[in-house]
């Protein structure tokens, strides 16, 4: 008897694995196609009455620019409080964007909330693909840590590779239940007949809950993005 209850277990055993496993990957599988159905769409009447934590992407050269004047015409006193992240190199892109929230207290403004992190390149400008394996992990591992921290409820970004393991770890974390953050991503102006490599991994991925280009050309070729006129 005692054997063949052994039997029993021993043969059930991977059966029951097997069976989690398939199950677990089912559970994933249809959570991932609800949130690809759920992106895009507007944000429920409760929340649309909340403060929601916003995640702001700089970038070096014209990003840090272009988002700043997004920012002019964003509602402060709604997207707050507002985590600004640069890469680790890049001093000038957090120095506007202190700047610009230093120009919001001056003018009377009131909740004004915000910090400043920098976040770790995957690659740097001239480094080898053998090395940038070790870097790009570490990049990973340093943007998880953030969004963990973070856990924003908006992200907004304008091309800056940064913004590639950060969308990605959001979108993660809306598929697993973490926390559902609305990515919203503006291509810059200085693409005007292709997006550039972020935009085209967040369009073709479907990542990004909404999709901004400047020009009506680029709309044309991706009929998904939605054309805003020139923020300049």
């Amino acid at each position: 008897m005692e054997k063949n209850t052994s039997c029993f277990f021993s043969n059930s055993s991977p059966n029951l694995v097997i069976t989690c496993f398939v199950a677990f990957i089912t559970i994933i599988l249809v959570r991932f196609l609800y949130v690809i159905y759920r992106t895009g769409k507007p944000l429920n009447k409760r929340t649309s009455q909340q403060t929601l934590s916003t995640l702001i992407v700089l970038g070096s050269g014209g990003h840090t620019a272009e988002m700043i004047n997004l920012l002019l015409v964003l509602q402060k006193d709604r997207f707050t409080p507002r985590f600004y992240i640069a890469a680790a190199t890049d001093n000038m892109s957090l120095q506007k964007a202190r700047v610009f929230e230093n120009s919001l207290v001056d003018s009377g403004a009131k909740g004004i909330s915000a910090e400043f992190m920098q976040i770790y390149r995957s690659r740097e400008v001239g480094q080898s693909y053998v090395t940038s394996v070790w870097t790009t992990l570490v990049a990973t591992a340093h943007a998880l840590w953030l969004m963990i921290k973070i856990r924003p409820q908006v992200v907004l970004c304008n091309g800056p590779g940064t913004c590639i393991p950060l969308c990605v770890i959001a979108f993660i974390f809306k598929v697993v239940g973490i926390r559902w953050s609305s990515i919203f991503y503006v291509e810059s102006i200085a693409r005007v007949k292709r997006l550039s490599l972020s935009g085209l991994l967040l369009y073709k991925l479907q990542i990004a809950d909404q999709f901004f280009v400047q020009w009506p050309q680029l709309q044309r070729k991706y009929p998904r993005a939605r054309y805003v006129g020139c923020l300049m």
